[in-house]
């Protein structure tokens, strides 16, 4: 019982991570890149991907084409105003996107973000397991029991921090590859 909790709240915070390291990007055109992005239209902050259809028509090249066409300046603001390092185009039908090829310095300053995303998974992982260790103590169990339930969640946080490294290596050798 604990034990699933602990591991459906790990493969979340494994699931959190990857969602963060898709917005960070490595030089390609990529939707995950404005996905976070609000827009206020009609005075309530709506997602971008409510609004518009994304697509890639090159390698580094992104372009939103809205569904309704008067809250096309509302996004080309709200993707200026995102501070993400680009500036949109917008031609009266669509926005476009220009990803700018990264230099050496930009890409060693994206691994320090991930590597630290990565370190905050970490945090968040011994913190799961704090919580289920504490989870154990108060079920009043026997000592051998106890002690067995608290190595085998020794042993999935061992797992789970193999995953994060494996991730956070794969996503560095994206980043650094041209």
């Amino acid at each position: 019982m604990i034990l699933d909790e602990t591991k459906t709240k790990m493969n979340k915070a494994i699931e959190n991570l990857k969602h963060r390291f898709t917005t960070v990007r490595a030089g390609r055109a990529n939707p995950a890149l404005v996905n976070d992005i609000k827009v206020s239209y009609y005075g309530v902050d709506t997602p971008i991907l409510q609004l518009a259809t994304i697509s890639i028509p090159e390698a580094r090249q992104l372009s939103i084409k809205p569904f309704d066409k008067s809250c096309l300046k509302d996004i080309e603001k709200a993707i200026f105003e995102a501070n993400l390092g680009i500036t949109p185009t917008n031609n009266g039908e669509i926005i476009i996107i220009t990803i700018p090829e990264l230099t050496e310095e930009t890409r060693r300053n994206y691994v320090k973000q991930v590597k630290a995303m990565a370190e905050e998974a970490k945090i968040a992982l011994r913190n799961i397991r704090q919580d289920a260790n504490k989870d154990i103590k108060n079920e009043e169990l026997a000592e051998d029991e106890e002690k067995r339930m608290q190595d085998d969640i020794q042993n999935l946080i061992n797992e789970f921090n193999k995953e994060v490294d494996k991730l956070l290596k794969e996503k560095e050798n994206e980043l650094m590859s041209v």
